[in-house]
């Protein structure tokens, strides 16, 4: 994304549906996208006047990038970044849960989870991050205000990769496991990226011109409810947790 936005200048734009949009508008008109960078799961795009603009995607969110001339409709439509050349950034969301906002200062909404990728995600604070919560660690790996990053897909395969029980408490890993585990998301992660990320049966995730993610082909368990486990053979499980599909393989993961 940041390779087709970064110089250009932001014109207009135009919210289609104002529920989804927050912030001042006016603070953002005439200036200059200087980055485009991410905190947990909200999407920042960074001005040049130190203001940016967040997008959170949720379930169903996306960005569809149009060049000057291209007319080519697109669905859902909700918000539209149009730029000085001509060419428009458009915000889709089918389900509405979605948001763009605006804030004045990027700091302003810096958050103090640890982050694969990051500096302070270290085994040593990934460690102690699980050491404390009672809850499942999979619940654990998907809050935001502890680690930044990971979604319900990317949560299922490293548990996988790492063999541990999804709905185990996080306090209950032993330090090997906690190495395994650490060791598989960032494993994980690295080819999801590679592959510019999933776009399963039921996900909505696409590239700016509209392409399809490719990690999908490399689903370990997500999406393979009743399908032979890769690597016992046995059958991989779906269960409810809290509100999420958690793909699993009871044999493998203790």
């Amino acid at each position: 994304m940041a390779e087709i936005i970064v110089g250009k200048t932001i014109a207009e734009i135009e919210v289609l549906e104002p529920n989804m949009f927050s912030g001042d508008a006016k603070i953002i008109i005439g200036q200059k996208i200087i980055g485009v960078g991410r905190v947990a799961k909200v999407l920042r795009i960074l001005l040049d006047n130190g203001a940016a603009i967040l997008a959170h995607f949720k379930l169903n969110g996306q960005f569809f990038y149009r060049a000057s001339g291209d007319n080519s409709e697109a669905r859902f439509v909700r918000v539209i970044f149009y730029f000085a050349d001509g060419s428009r950034l458009l915000f889709c969301d089918s389900r509405k849960f979605g948001w763009i906002k605006i804030v004045k200062d990027f700091r302003e909404e810096e958050s103090g989870a640890i982050e694969p990728f990051c500096k302070n995600f270290t085994l040593e604070n990934f460690a102690d991050v699980l050491s404390k919560p009672r809850r499942a660690v999979k619940l654990v790996l998907m809050d935001q205000a502890k680690v930044g990053g990971i979604g319900n897909i990317y949560a299922n395969e490293a548990l996988f990769a790492a063999r541990v029980d999804p709905f185990r408490p996080a306090n209950s890993l032993k330090p090997e496991e906690t190495k395994r585990l650490y060791e598989a998301i960032l494993r994980i992660l690295e080819k999801a990226i590679e592959c510019k990320g999933s776009s399963g049966k039921d996900e909505w995730y696409r590239q700016l011109d509209g392409s399809s993610g490719r990690y999908q082909e490399h689903f370990l368990v997500y999406q393979r409810e009743g399908q032979k486990c890769p690597d016992c053979g046995g059958k991989i499980l779906r269960q409810n947790q809290a509100g999420r599909g958690t793909f699993h393989c009871p044999s493998c993961q203790r």
